[in-house]
């Protein structure tokens, strides 16, 4: 089992200013000292009771040739140093491309899936697994999705009571008729597989509503079987959209109480039936539809309605701030977190939800 201890980073380190609050039990870093100047979109989850598996891309610069998927396990009470897993080399010659976007998924009685994105902007990207029979060890040859599906986004897949699973993806622009990439903007959609990722159907695009682009759903189960997905947005505010029929269709899209920068979040149910979101708790500057990445708060639901705040995890401004969180509850009970901070480190942090 992991142990836990209070432990809050320092200012002096450049990692912003944690907040103290009694449900933190443990701060840290992943990847100190990362032989590249920059990661994002970090992922994670629990392999087995007590080991935990990380994975994020990194290299010079988001959309440059080098950035590749880089994996970390945490044993022992520290984490691996990073792993190089994946990269943007193409087989048949052509010029090397960028990796976005990993997101890990353990199903029970099924190899650890990574999927990942290759392209040259997330426009263009496609959908790419490796799939690891030993905990993330050792990684299959990668292999391509079919067309037109794309894998999880930047969230987690979610295993529904059949067995099926569910992915929360979305789009960035298609092409139109008239050769527009951003003919349709930003859209959500889901995709789904039966036999354990051998097949998937697309489900959606969910519809727009009030005109929201929106983009990287999280999934939440309701006590009702009601499903809910919490989007990013470029409108100022977090998405909904919500699911009668165990995720087949999904409702029109509207706003959540919280404000969202036009960056991601993520969120999980957890086994008390709460909803937790980890989200920037930042509306747009005045002068664009975007604003800043802190604060990084945690906000819990008890009905996906009404959103209470419950822990500020950074406050620091910082020129990049502290974005695309992914969330885990643990078989332990406690919750595991990761984000970049400012581009250049990914951090972990642990709640005991018993305190919130």
């Amino acid at each position: 089992m992991i142990k836990h201890s209070v432990f809050f980073l320092s200012l002096a380190l450049g990692l912003g200013a944690a907040v103290p609050h009694p449900a933190v039990v443990r701060a840290e870093l992943i990847n100190p000292g990362a032989p590249y100047p920059e990661c994002h979109a970090s992922t994670i989850v629990e392999t087995a009771p007590g080991h935990l598996v990380s994975a994020w891309f990194g290299g010079t610069k988001e959309r440059n040739p080098d950035v590749c998927i880089y994996v970390s396990h945490f044993e022992e009470g520290k984490w691996s140093p990073g792993v190089l897993v994946a990269d943007g080399i193409q087989a048949d010659g052509n010029p090397r491309l960028p990796t976005w976007n990993p997101v890990l998924f353990a199903p029970k009685n099924a190899p650890l899936h990574l999927f990942y994105k290759v392209g040259p902007t997330p426009r263009d990207w496609w959908g790419m697994l490796i799939t690891s029979a030993d905990g993330g060890r050792v990684w299959s040859a990668p292999r391509r999705l079919p067309d037109g599906i794309l894998g999880p986004i930047k969230n987690k897949p979610v295993v529904m009571p059949d067995g099926s699973w569910l992915s929360p993806t979305s789009t960035e622009g298609n092409k139109s008729a008239t050769g527009d990439k951003d003919a349709d903007g930003w859209l959500v959609h889901f995709e789904r597989s039966r036999d354990a990722g051998e097949t998937w159907e697309k489900i959606g695009p969910v519809k727009k509503g009030p005109g929201f682009d929106a983009i990287q759903p999280s999934i939440l189960f309701h006590s009702d079987g009601r499903l809910q997905a919490l989007c990013r947005t470029k409108h100022g505010v977090v998405a909904q959209t919500w699911s009668n029929d165990a995720g087949q269709t999904w409702g029109t899209l509207t706003a959540i109480e919280l404000p969202n920068p036009g960056s991601g979040t993520d969120a999980v149910t957890l086994a008390d039936g709460r909803h937790l979101l980890v989200y920037n708790h930042s509306a747009h500057r005045a002068d664009e539809a975007k604003g800043d990445r802190w604060p990084l708060d945690v906000a819990l639901s008890t009905d996906g309605l009404k959103w209470r705040h419950v822990v500020t995890l950074e406050t620091e401004p910082c020129k990049s701030g502290y974005a695309y969180p992914a969330v885990i509850q643990a078989a332990d009970g406690f919750v595991h977190i990761t984000y970049t901070v400012n581009r250049e480190v990914i951090k972990h942090v642990v709640l005991d939800p018993s305190k919130l």
